[in-house]
């Protein structure tokens, strides 16, 4: 019996839970701009840790930090998971979840990871549509909310240029005809290019960010794989972020090496393209930190050959030396298996420390012992638009005391009124912080 079968059926016979080897280090060790890395802890058993998806119940929420508040945006949502604010405060929320990838979920490592994904809330179908949220009354609750464009593809970024909003599913990146106040859009949309999708689709979301005078576009496209196990040919222009001519649909990839981008956001200060990245699985409790990094015009940065660098990974073969030599070290690491997703920069009305940095959605582990993530966390930033000090915790308290997942946040973004939304796709709810009354 293959070692892999064995720990299935281990993995089974114990629920899908604490499966595998515990970390040795706190999260803290591994983050930072110079983050700890212990030789790889590669186990005849993968460390399964589930957090059990079971919501909110009783009105309970998140745990604010100390000078901030949290209630409830706009509750009863289907998988909310990223979020786009309008110039008009009209909030864009995609509800979406994975779409079918048959070939994704072939093998017994395919069918553990369906079940993995499953009890942590991920099995749920595609709502595929994006909802609008208004808060006409500027209260901090939505009132109101509309279907705003259905019948999409796993739907994930989305961003606005003049009277043009860009969606990208994930297959293909769609632009709509949107005029301001609009509550909802008709029509399938103008294809601007195609996103790899089809039948393996490892990591399906695909985000969307304008430059500043809207002429380019950047879009996130995650690995097919952890570290290339389907073969380098299923990773064609994957692990990278593309930059798109919309008037053209053009592109070409703009950094690559970079396993599972998701957040994107302009660092406000300097100007820089910033994103938050997850890293590789499988080699222990405490490793690979997930990472947040600016992003450099044809930079390279490891994946799958490498990590942080020139730290090499084993599992990859053949290597590759030369790509190896080019890896670029991220900016600051945020803990290992944190699932950092969300990224946005803070505009000032969060009260100190809060107020100049990066806030960061931390969607949770699977693949740790014990569990990392699960919150919203805040880096701080210098005026020069670089990480400056320790990461503080901002949102917290979405695990119970059982270790089950009441919520997972995901997409964050500033609401343009004073407060922060958090995407929680387990929860079903858009949470609001803002300043403590």
């Amino acid at each position: 019996m293959s070692s892999l079968r064995i720990a299935v059926l281990l993995a089974l016979t114990t629920g899908l839970t604490a499966c595998g080897e515990s970390a040795r280090l706190q999260v803290t060790d591994g983050s930072g701009p110079s983050p700890q890395l212990p030789e790889p802890n590669k186990t005849l058993i993968p460390t399964v840790n589930i957090a059990p998806a079971v919501g909110w119940a009783g009105g309970a929420k998140p745990t604010a930090a100390q000078g901030t508040q949290v209630a409830a945006f706009a509750d009863g949502l289907d998988h909310p998971r990223w979020l786009y604010v309008l110039p008009n405060g009209d909030v864009l929320v995609a509800e979406t979840n994975a779409p079918e990838k048959p070939e994704d979920g072939k093998g017994i490592r395919g069918w553990v990871m369906k079940k993995v994904m499953a009890k942590a809330g991920a099995g749920v179908p595609s709502p595929n549509r994006i909802t609008l949220l208004r808060d006409a009354d500027k209260d901090g609750v939505a009132e109101t909310r509309t279907v705003f464009l259905k019948d999409l593809n796993s739907p994930f970024g989305m961003t606005l240029v003049g009277n043009e909003l860009y969606v990208a599913d994930t297959d293909r990146l769609l632009r709509f005809k949107y005029q301001d106040g609009a509550t909802s859009l008709e029509g399938p949309g103008e294809p601007v290019t195609d996103l790899p999708g089809g039948p393996l689709n490892h990591h399906w979301t695909k985000n969307v960010i304008a430059s500043r005078d809207g002429k380019k576009l950047y879009v996130t496209v995650g690995s097919n794989s952890n570290v290339a196990e389907n073969g380098m040919d299923k990773e064609k222009e994957r692990a990278a972020i593309w930059e798109v001519d919309p008037a053209t649909g053009q592109h070409r990839v703009f950094a690559s090496g970079l396993r599972n981008p998701n957040g994107l956001a302009w660092e406000p200060h300097s100007g820089q393209l910033w994103t938050a990245v997850n890293e590789r699985d499988e080699i222990g409790s405490d490793l690979v930190p997930d990472y947040i990094t600016s992003v450099r015009d044809g930079g390279f940065y490891g994946w799958p050959y490498s990590y942080y660098g020139q730290h090499i990974d084993v599992r990859v073969q053949p290597g590759d030396p030369n790509l190896v030599a080019k890896a670029l070290v991220p900016d600051y690491a945020v803990g290992p298996h944190t699932a950092s997703l969300g990224l946005a920069f803070a505009d000032g009305t969060l009260p100190p420390p809060f107020d100049q940095g990066a806030l960061i959605g931390q969607h949770g582990s699977w693949n740790r012992k014990p569990h990392s993530g699960y919150k919203v966390l805040f880096v701080p930033f210098s005026s020069e638009g670089k990480p400056a000090g320790k990461p503080i915790d901002l949102l917290t308290g979405f695990l119970n005391d059982d270790g089950k997942a009441m919520g997972r946040p995901v997409g964050v973004v500033n609401d343009q009124r004073g407060g922060v939304l958090v995407a929680d796709d387990v929860g079903n709810v858009v949470w609001r912080v803002s300043k403590a009354r």
